[in-house]
Order: C-alpha cells, then structure tokens, then sequence
C-alpha cells in the first residue's frame, strides 16, 4: 500500500448507515487526512444533493465539504452533458437531486409534455410505483433510451435492507429490450472521474466500499486497489457468489488507517 496517496469510499454503509456514523469512521477519516491522502466520497446515493449530504456528514463530525463528493446524479449530468446535450429526459427517482443534475433537461410527459428521448433512473422509493414504471416502459418501446445511475439492488438502513431500483431496472430491461446505461459506480468512466477530480493514478488510490460488485470491484476492473468493509449492506453470501475477490476485505472503515500503514490483515 505503500503507493497508494488517493483513498475513494462509499458513504452509505461504509462512513454512515441511514446517515448516523458507524463506530470509528469519524475518527479514522480525520487520521486518513491527517496522513496527507487526498480523499473523495464516492456515492450512488440519489435521493440528496452534494451539498445536502456534506451538511449531513459535517453535522456528525465527518471533515467533508461538497467539494469532496461524487454522486452519481453529478455524473449522470457530465455524461448526458458529453453524449446527449439537450436531451429530453423522464426522471425516475426518489427525492430532490435537481441541483446536481445541472444542465439536464428534465419533462414530464404525464402532463401532456413532449416525448422523452431518455428514460433517466434514480434511485427507488415511493415514486416506483405500476403507473410510472409503465410509462417508463411506453417511453422505452417508443425508442427513449435507458440511462441509470446504478444497479443496486438494496441498501441498508438502520431497520434493515430496502430494494433499491436496480430490481426495477432489470425488469425494464428485459421487458423492453434495451440495455441501460450505467454512469455511478460500477462504471469505469464514474471511478475515472473520481480519479481525475483528485489528480491521481489508478494504482494510486484504493476504493473502500460495502458492496462488493458495484464498489469494489467495479474499482479493481478501473485498477484501482479495491477494499470491502463488513459493514452496512456486506451479506458473506454475496461475496462468495461475486465475479471476482476483492484485493483486501476488512471488518470496518475504522481498520483502514492500519490497512493503509500496512499492518491489517486480509
């Protein structure tokens, strides 16, 4: 670990469950900073903004601004921005993330608008009702394209784990015949812009997540180090059935410092 000098993590289960920091990762984030690493919060989460969850994780104690946070609705907005500017897009999502989908054109063709050119999905809640997933799904046979920022399946919170739009997301696929298109994590383009925004290398830095395939070896096949806490939405079921082995798996982000002086082990 010895050249690693960029440190990307996951928020939620991994700093925070259902926003209330886990035992330790107030203090080991400090130690991280205080060692001189360069560190981004890299989160799929979709129902707040940067600036929203930057407040949040100060008021615990976490020393963060939105300056240190990629979320994949900021990415959606690059990646729409570079590849379809000016596209009408139909929001799926739960919650408020319009300040960080800046520049994209959001309509809402159940008011009569014009016809989406994007099926754009967020993250699940209330809003994944039958109604808007078929008209979704009219919007996908109509020629919209599929854009989500995710594929997760679940999340956890402190009453346990929630479905997660990823579900939803298969069903629309495979019922339209269409392939999404993924801008957070696990896309390569999502951990490369994480890389850019802290000037580093991919063999610089390490990814420390809770899910295995969308955080950690999303990462590894980015080739940034990718380590996996046993926290929030961690199942040992799921690791064992995963595509791939994660390079380190610790107990909790409050282990990482040691993982990071090298003196943790696998």
């Amino acid at each position: 670990m010895e050249s690693v000098r960029a440190v990307l993590v996951d928020i939620d289960g991994v700093l925070t469950v259902s926003w209330r920091p886990l035992p330790g990762a107030v203090e080991a984030l400090r130690e991280i900073r205080e060692a001189g690493y360069a560190v981004l919060l890299v989160t799929n989460t979709t129902s707040r903004t940067r600036a929203s969850i930057a407040g949040t994780l100060a008021d615990a104690g976490f020393p963060v601004s939105a300056e240190d946070i990629l979320t994949a609705p900021a990415a959606t907005a690059a990646h729409l921005a570079e590849h379809s500017p000016g596209a009408r897009c139909a929001l799926l999502n739960s919650g408020d993330i319009a300040a960080d989908l800046e520049g994209v054109t959001v309509v809402d063709p159940a008011d009569g608008g014009t016809e989406p050119e994007v099926v754009l999905v967020g993250g699940a809640g209330p809003e994944f009702g039958y109604e808007a997933l078929d008209r979704a799904f009219g919007h996908l046979q109509r020629g919209a394209r599929l854009v989500a920022m995710h594929r997760n399946l679940y999340w956890r919170t402190a009453e346990g784990l929630r479905l997660d739009a990823g579900a939803f997301l298969a069903g629309l696929e495979r019922a339209a015949r269409v392939e999404a298109e993924i801008t957070g994590k696990p896309a390569r383009a999502f951990f490369e812009a994480a890389l850019a925004r802290l000037g580093a290398g991919a063999g610089e830095a390490v990814m420390v997540g809770d899910d295995v395939e969308s955080d950690v070896l999303g990462a590894q096949r980015a080739g940034i180090t990718g380590v996996l806490v046993r926290t929030g939405k961690f199942r040992q079921e799921t690791l064992d059935a995963a595509d791939g082995t994660p390079d380190h798996v610790i107990d909790a982000f409050a282990d990482l410092p040691a993982l990071l002086r090298g003196s943790a082990q696998q």
